[in-house]
């Protein structure tokens, strides 16, 4: 029995009570090689110390291969194997495991927010906390102005009378989650902070009652109002950046209207679409899956993907991206890919990814924040005894250890990182570049050197085709048959050729780095580079031509040439010129010839170009340039193109590339240009530059304000403000990143550009 509720992160929240193997197999989803994906909305997750703890439970499981906690979503990603060397595995596990970690699991579906009710929440607490704050500082104003002694206690035991229920309802965000923690013996930050307004509510609250002459229920109360500012901002910060998310889900289409054979029509979930399905798409409507134009013709915005708003006329054949706007035209959609492998549902998955990773000054924080309660609690207990074995006033050591509780508080070393990641999410966003998570992000920061692919990298990825050399017309109709079963650009405008019917073929496979083959009986056709199609190297006036050449072989024996031109991408001169400016050295890795990576290069004043390259000799290149000591950002495309996207440093592809480089690439980026590329170097070197201003911030601030606590020079409403004030600073930093990216150069010119467009290799 499950029942359903929606809960404040806008997911469809499924109770956990009697969820069977068979309900979890539902919602996940296969990975391939005996691997599933479950995901679980976790909405009690607010630290770091929250995402370390649930990671080592789901962790410690025998079947899970890797566990992953996205703080702004409040989600756990787990991938496990469905089976072990013991038999099948009972996925139950999990659910089960973050349940004994003290923390509510449900089972995560996607939906769209309608409002933040977490965000409302947070920003109510804040109110009622700050109107009790006020008032009580009125009372302690005329206190403090040498009231008698009974007006004194009067005003003493109003204040009491306010701070109580301000501190069960504003302090309930922090109370449940130390609880939850303690009730499962672990602590967290919230179990110091709990512990800290409990013990200055109570010294206050026995103060009143022995008529003492100091109270502490203002600083009791602005504790928990700048705290609740701090906790806010942060939640504001990552709804920002998911806002972003929230409003894609909300381009895709619930469903869509289905053609039957039979020409009937009827509205199907997005879920039931399978490839090949014929959809009807009306003026105005969304494209609902990744297809290609079966009928009509149309104009799109396309600014989904490539971030350009002019429209682009569609027509037969054409393929379509899922969340494109259909602008006049009827179009009936032959789809091509399911709704959950579909362009959109992977860029919101790329947005969902970018703040989850796990990057270096990442995992310091978080280790910082777990090593945080057992240390504070040691300093505040031995400030407790030590000022209570000194001078005897057990009552003022127990003000000290409350206000080394208060002040030691590591929200601005929880922020430090996350805030600048989200803000960069953001910002990247909105320049129409996807980063996959804060590592690469951290490593894009330190490349020294680009390399790119020219074919539909520096090119626009287009070709047209200036010349043909057949025989026979009919071999023109077997290099369209092929050409139909690869994305590359010269197949894709070989097969939308004009007058040629594709001829079918028995099996057709695609090699990486050399081209198609198929089998037509007992004869292979191939259709490629001629050394892949014939066996042979080009003739000497085709190797020097500046055209890409494609050839159609019959066991070996050519039987057509294929002549194309492909235009660089608009832009490219400047990117190259802006790169080498700012230090950073470039150059070509492609497969084409040799001749036509000459041509690009001498085009783009790039000094090293490498052509007619196999997949394994661009990884040998990123290698070799990282042997040398170089840090290196491949920007590529095709399929050849993945293993070196995957072996250089960091990594970025056009969303027009192959599905395998947009997987292994670390940074996508739909507009046509190449400004992405010294666009998100800027943003990351920016990035990276705040962090460790963040990082000094915080360590500076718990460096001096520790000491000062310790020392009891500091009462716990300072100790609130000073703890307060170092959040909303590091906050304060890391929107720096959004202001300096309107003000700064792209890419830092400052930079010695000691290498120039060389690049020297081991």
């Amino acid at each position: 029995m499950t029942c359903c509720t929606m809960d404040a992160e806008g997911v469809l929240a499924i109770s956990t009570t009697f969820i069977s193997a068979e309900e979890i197999a539902l919602v996940s989803h296969s990975l391939g090689e005996g691997l599933r994906q479950l995901d679980l909305s976790v909405p009690d997750v607010h630290c770091g110390s929250c995402i370390s703890t649930l990671e080592k439970a789901v962790s410690a499981l025998p079947y899970v291969r890797k566990a992953r906690v996205n703080l702004t979503s409040r989600r756990v990603t787990c991938v496990y194997a469905e089976e072990t060397v013991e038999g099948a595995t009972d996925p139950t596990g999990i659910i089960a495991a973050v349940n004994a970690a003290g923390y509510r699991a449900h089972l995560f579906t996607p939906v769209a927010p309608e409002t933040d009710k977490t965000r409302n929440q947070l920003l109510l607490a804040v109110g009622v906390s700050g109107f009790a704050a006020t008032n009580i500082m009125l009372l302690s104003v005329s206190v403090w102005s040498g009231a008698d002694a009974a007006t004194r206690d009067m005003f003493h035991w109003i204040s009491a009378l306010i701070a109580a229920p301000a501190l069960v309802y504003a302090g309930r965000f922090f109370f449940r989650s130390a609880w939850h923690a303690l009730k499962h013996g672990r602590t967290n930050m919230d179990v110091p902070i709990s512990l800290a307004v409990t013990l200055s509510y109570a010294v206050s609250l026995w103060e009143t009652a022995h008529h003492g002459e100091h109270a502490w229920f203002d600083a009791t109360v602005s504790l928990l109002f700048f705290l609740l500012i701090g906790r806010t901002l942060d939640h504001v910060m990552r709804e920002k950046a998911r806002a972003a998310i929230n409003g894609l889900a909300r381009l895709a289409p619930r469903g869509a209207l289905l053609l039957s054979s039979n020409g009937s029509r009827r509205y199907v979930p997005l879920d039931e679409i399978v490839v090949g399905d014929e959809i009807a798409v009306a003026a105005g409507e969304r494209i609902p899956v990744d297809g290609t134009v079966a009928v009509g013709e149309s104009d799109l915005d396309l600014a989904i993907v490539t971030g350009e708003s002019a429209p682009v006329s569609v027509g037969v054949g054409v393929g379509v991206s899922s969340g494109a706007m259909n602008l006049t035209g009827a179009l009936v959609v032959r789809a091509t890919k399911l709704a959950k492998d579909s362009l959109l549902a992977e860029i919101i998955s790329l947005m969902e990814a970018a703040e989850g990773g796990r990057a270096r000054y990442r995992r310091i924080a978080d280790r910082a924040a777990a090593l945080y309660s057992p240390v504070v609690h040691l300093l505040a207990l031995a400030s407790f005894l030590a000022w209570g074995l000194i001078d005897g006033d057990w009552k003022h050591a127990m003000l000290v250890a409350v206000a080394v509780l208060i002040i030691t508080c590591p929200c601005a070393l929880g922020l430090a990182v996350p805030v600048v990641q989200v803000v960069a999410a953001g910002e990247l966003f909105r320049r129409g570049i996807m980063v996959k998570d804060g590592s690469a992000l951290e490593r894009l920061a330190e490349i020294d050197t680009v390399a790119f692919d020219k074919t539909g990298t520096l090119t626009i990825g287009r070709p047209r085709l200036v010349r043909l050399e057949a025989a026979h017309e009919a071999d023109l109709g077997k290099a369209v048959g092929l050409a139909v079963h690869s994305r590359h650009p010269l197949s894709q405008t070989l097969a939308q050729s004009a007058g040629h019917v594709a001829a079918p073929f028995d099996r057709v496979s695609e090699i990486p780095g050399g081209g198609l083959e198929g089998m037509r009986g007992e004869e292979t056709y191939r259709l490629g580079s001629a050394a892949f199609a014939c066996g042979v190297d080009p003739a000497p006036s085709t190797a020097d031509s500046p055209l890409s050449e494609a050839v159609l072989s019959r066991n070996g024996e050519a039987l057509a040439r294929f002549f194309f031109e492909d235009a660089l991408r608009a832009g490219a001169q400047d990117v190259i010129k802006e790169l080498e400016s700012g230090g950073f050295g470039t150059l070509i890795v492609s497969g084409d010839r040799q001749s036509v990576v000459d041509s690009a290069a001498r085009a783009l004043g790039v000094g090293r170009a490498m052509g007619a390259l196999t997949p394994k000799q661009k990884v040998d290149e990123c290698q070799k340039i990282g042997d040398a000591g170089h840090r290196v950002l491949m920007v590529g495309d095709g399929i050849n193109d993945a293993p070196a996207l995957a072996a250089a440093h960091v990594s970025m592809a056009p969303a027009t590339a192959s599905d395998i480089s947009r997987q292994s690439a670390d940074l996508v980026f739909f507009n046509e240009r190449l400004d992405a590329v010294p666009q998100a170097i800027a943003v990351a070197k920016r990035s990276a530059a705040l962090i460790r201003q963040n990082f000094a911030l915080a360590i500076g601030y718990n460096v001096l304000a520790v000491p000062i606590a310790m020392a009891g020079l500091a009462t716990p409403l300072i100790a609130a403000v000073a703890m307060s004030t170092s959040s909303i600073v590091v906050v304060t930093n890391a929107l720096r990143l959004n202001a300096g990216s309107k003000r700064s150069p792209v890419i830092d010119a400052s930079r010695p550009a000691a290498r120039g467009g060389e690049v020297k290799v081991a």
